[in-house]
């Protein structure tokens, strides 16, 4: 529906594409990586019919967004969803990250505070960490990053199959939960990313949001699927829950990494009920 410049690379505006739709109290959606916006099509009608105004945008190196060479780090997309905010002057607005628009949303509230907000929900999220530690022994390290990203350079397509299967649990799930169709609109999304984005993505993965997290002081959910492959429950969700001990916490059972298509009758019934009664 339109763009809103975040910066310039060279002799180009950088451009993030933006769809702004319905009325009410703003919901802002951070899709994950390597995917963009349109990878939230089961939760848009479904918030939109629920009075809200929904706002998406696709990441910078995303979708419809412009493809510069830098910027994939936290805190540059941090400062790309304020700017988002403020252009737009979003107020009372909740924050829903999914995966890496997770760690938007906790490095967003980290710099810029919760002013603006009502409420965040994180849905499969990379806080508090995902680098390997002794309390997150399934998490990565560099050497794992490195390895993603020579997969990447390697042959980027075939990589991407594999990540799709391993998202969506495909053994499990295709043909009952998700049709052949949808994961090639899937994969078309990741294909469409720029290549540099998407071997710049598994850099983020060792960042830390340990104390962007003690910031967060408005209502909060999280959302984990018990059978996510990227990001274990034991080491992501249920630790972020230690540490937010007053966020609403939701299992969705079998849920794999990108449950909001696989589960999202069951998503959307949390979310839901998340902001009419705790955003």
């Amino acid at each position: 529906m339109g763009t809103i410049t975040v910066g310039r690379e060279n002799t180009a505006p950088i451009d993030l594409y933006y769809e702004d739709n319905g009325t009410g109290r703003p919901v802002v959606l951070l899709h994950g990586w390597p995917l963009d916006s349109r990878s939230w099509e089961r939760q848009l009608p479904a918030l939109v019919q629920a009075g809200h105004r929904v706002v998406t945008y696709d990441r910078r190196g995303s979708g419809r967004s412009s493809r510069p060479t830098g910027g994939h780090d936290f805190d540059t997309l941090a400062a790309d969803l304020d700017t988002v905010l403020t252009t737009l002057d979003l107020q009372d607005a909740v924050l829903v990250g999914f995966s890496l628009g997770t760690g938007e949303v906790a490095r967003y509230i980290g710099r810029y505070g919760t002013a603006r907000l009502r409420g965040c929900v994180l849905i499969e999220s990379l806080a508090p960490s995902f680098t390997r530690s002794p309390e997150n022994p399934q998490g990565v390290d560099r050497a794992a990053v490195e390895g993603v990203q020579q997969a990447i350079l390697a042959d980027r397509y075939a990589w991407l199959t594999g990540l799709i299967g391993d998202f969506l649990n495909l053994d499990d799930y295709l043909g009952t939960r998700v049709s052949e169709e949808t994961v090639r609109a899937m994969w078309q999304a990741g294909a469409d990313a720029s290549p540099l984005a998407t071997w710049a993505g598994p850099l983020d993965w060792l960042d830390d949001f340990t104390k962007d997290i003690t910031r967060i002081d408005v209502p909060t959910l999280i959302i984990h699927g018990t059978a996510d492959r990227i990001l274990s429950i034991d080491g992501q969700g249920r630790r972020l829950h230690a540490a937010l001990p007053d966020a609403k916490y939701v299992e969705i059972e079998g849920g794999p990494h990108v449950l909001c298509v696989t589960h999202h009758a069951e998503v959307n019934r949390e979310l839901l009920a998340f902001l009419a009664e705790g955003a």
